[in-house]
């Protein structure tokens, strides 16, 4: 008798369509264990939140065209796309690291020069954040948790601000959102790689920005030390392994600027030695904390007033710090809900990195006595969502507890109290939303109080309104920052603010100091600047209207917008381009950056961005003058009057005006530079 084997019945294998079907389920359904709600409800957001930070995003036109024009050159000349050179013929950098031009040039050179090619990527920067800081709170505090973060994260109004401009503060948000991302993998199983990662995302966020990359690592470093899951022995030892990558990551690009020789590369603009170090270390380092910034403006233009309350002034609170108290709150609450939580309690670490990096930034950023503008307060928005999102959600899970409850019930009060102030400073957007949040978050906060006692739906009801009335007042601003175009410099979310004037939040227009107030003044540093400076420069009047909310243009006509060039103009500088390493040259790289647009062409920013830099040299000037290297000079620009800086700028200007004739096209004052004067 032979025993027969039972055999499995066979396997059918899916085909391609079923495949495919279980991918787009997946998709739509998200993880194992989510409510079926949470993934239709994150990819919706991510929708709406590309849908404001992309509509009708071309009517800011070149956004901040220094920049603009910076990933014009690098698009046409590999040299200036790896240093980050303001024009295509590698006269001087622009003052900050090149990484975040290069994702502008790499679109440019896939779609062609465009307001969108420059935009779009930034758009594109604010919609990954969001679901980087999703899928970050989520990991500890759930979706629902998840989902209030990334909601709030979206509505800051100083974020759609500059996810929708070209400034580097879009890049480096995102990179610390991916880093803080990093971490909260690292410190769940005490993954050394994982760390690596962060302090290689560092290491880019700092040739971003520089010396602010690295206002993230107290926090981050200490949320590791305490929560990882090994002995303190191999915490410390991953901690430095991070230190290094991030250290390699940083250092390769500054490494190599600083040991080739001078003549074989742009001068680094912002400096007044050539040096990236010194620009680290001064302009956009310690100089920006001192206002001892050589060559800037530093303390003394007036960037508002430093102390712990910077953050909710007229100039700064509308930006960013609708949720900030907020977020302070539920940090504190957070922290006593996990109190006697296990030492490697994922949920203590996340509150301890996204806390730190508010602290630490928040701190920074009252206290800095140098440049200082509004919009800045960006890096603040990722923590401060998620510190609303992941203390909140704890203390709702606690909600049968009489002091959660009471904090939930106080903190949302607050918020709404807060949001009354905040709208007030506007008093003419929306007057009636203030009192309507007002109400209903007050109604929801009293409510908090009882909900332990009340049905699924009424929990979920009363959740929903106080939820709304926390964001009423940032939705608000950011529709309305979204709707208005923005230029220039120094822009600022929002309507305009009552009692918000001065650099600090950006200029203003009436009532904005006049150019002629600068430090030094300006009034004959440059040939065809009157007293008081307003109305001398090709594109500007003097100061744009109404710049710290509601304004078009974040700075003052030929100090901080570009120059608009008209076709008759740009057609005289193209006039036999190829004959020429530069069509032009101009005093301030704002001032050149809307010729160098307006012609595709190189030209040549005298002094850099504030005028104020060596670059060139009189002597150096005159020699490509003589070797017929520049066409034309553009009369009328400016610098900034500045704290010990170069005056290279001003000799030039002089020595031009008095050795060649100027002419007058469609405005514009030119000097040809291959026709000298008698």
């Amino acid at each position: 008798m032979t025993a027969t084997v039972p055999t499995a019945p066979p396997v059918a294998l899916a085909s391609p369509e079923a495949a495919r079907r279980s991918r787009l389920t997946g998709l739509v359904r998200g993880r194992d264990g989510d409510p079926a709600w949470a993934r239709p409800a994150l990819l919706g957001l991510l929708a709406a939140t590309g849908l404001l930070y992309l509509w009708d995003l071309s009517a800011s036109g070149w956004g901040n065209a220094f920049y603009s024009a910076a990933a014009q050159a690098g698009s046409r000349n590999w040299e200036a796309f790896f240093y980050g050179s303001s024009d295509a013929a590698n006269s001087i950098t622009v003052d900050k690291p090149p990484v975040s031009l290069w994702v502008m040039e790499l679109s440019v050179q896939l779609f062609g020069l465009s307001s969108w090619s420059i935009l779009a990527p930034q758009a594109l920067m604010g919609v990954a954040t969001v679901g980087v800081l999703y899928l970050a709170v989520r990991r500890v505090a759930g979706p629902g948790a998840g989902l209030v973060a990334g909601t709030a994260m979206a509505l800051t109004p100083v974020a759609v601000l500059m996810f929708r401009f070209n400034n580097p503060d879009a890049l480096l948000v995102l990179l610390f959102t991916l880093a803080a991302y990093a971490l909260t993998r690292a410190i769940e199983k005490a993954g050394w790689k994982w760390l690596a990662l962060v302090g290689v995302l560092i290491g880019v966020a700092f040739l971003t920005k520089m010396l602010q990359a690295l206002l993230v690592v107290p926090g981050f470093a200490l949320a590791y030390l305490v929560a990882a899951p090994t002995t303190l022995g191999r915490r410390v030892l991953h901690l430095l392994g991070a230190g290094l990558t991030l250290l390699l990551s940083a250092g390769w690009w500054v490494a190599v600027v600083e040991l080739l020789p001078d003549s074989w590369r742009p001068y680094i603009g912002g400096s007044q030695t050539n040096s990236v170090w010194e620009l680290i270390w001064g302009y956009n380092g310690l100089g920006r904390l001192t206002g001892n910034e050589t060559g800037s403006v530093g303390g003394g233009m007036g960037w508002g007033e430093t102390g712990i309350g910077r953050l909710f002034t007229s100039e700064i609170g509308g930006q960013v710090a609708w949720l900030l108290p907020t977020a302070l709150a539920l940090l504190v609450g957070g922290l006593i809900a996990v109190g006697r939580a296990p030492r490697t309690d994922t949920r203590r670490a996340a509150l301890i990195g996204w806390g730190g990096w508010l602290l630490v930034t928040g701190g920074v950023f009252s206290l800095m006595a140098g440049i200082f503008h509004a919009y800045y307060t960006v890096a603040l928005a990722p923590p401060i969502a998620a510190l609303v999102g992941i203390g909140g959600g704890l203390l709702w899970q606690r909600r049968g507890v009489l002091w959660a409850r009471i904090v939930l019930a106080a903190t949302l009060a607050g918020t709404v109290l807060w949001s009354w102030v905040l709208l007030s400073r506007s008093a003419d957007f929306l007057p009636w939303l203030k009192w309507l949040l007002l109400i209903g978050g007050l109604v929801a906060a009293l409510g908090l109080l009882v909900v332990d006692r009340a049905g699924r739906a009424i929990a979920a009801s009363v959740l929903a309104v106080g939820l709304l009335a926390g964001v009423a007042g940032p939705a608000a601003y950011a529709v309305q920052t979204a709707a208005t175009a923005h230029t220039g410099s120094i822009p600022s979310a929002g309507p305009t603010v009552a009692g918000a004037t001065g650099p600090g939040g950006g200029f203003r227009g009436p009532g904005g100091p006049p150019v002629g107030g600068f430090p030094g003044g300006l009034a004959g540093r440059f040939p065809g600047t009157p007293p008081g400076g307003n109305g001398a420069f090709p594109g500007g009047a003097g100061a744009a209207p109404g710049a710290v909310g509601g304004g078009a243009r974040g700075g003052m006509g030929g100090l901080l917008d570009a120059a608009d060039a008209s076709a008759e103009v740009a057609a005289a500088l193209s006039e036999d381009a190829s004959s020429y390493t530069w069509v032009a040259a101009a005093v301030g790289a704002n001032n050149a950056a809307g010729y160098q647009l307006a012609t595709e062409l190189p030209v040549m920013p005298v002094g850099g961005f504030n005028g104020s830099d060596p670059s060139p040299t009189l002597a150096q000037f005159q020699a490509y003058v003589e070797g017929g290297r520049i066409h034309w000079f553009i009369g009328g620009g400016m610098g900034m009057g500045s704290d010990g800086g170069s005056s290279s700028a001003a000799e030039i200007a002089a020595w031009v005006a008095d050795n060649f004739a100027a002419q007058t096209v469609d405005g514009v004052t030119l000097y040809d530079l291959t026709q000298p004067a008698g």
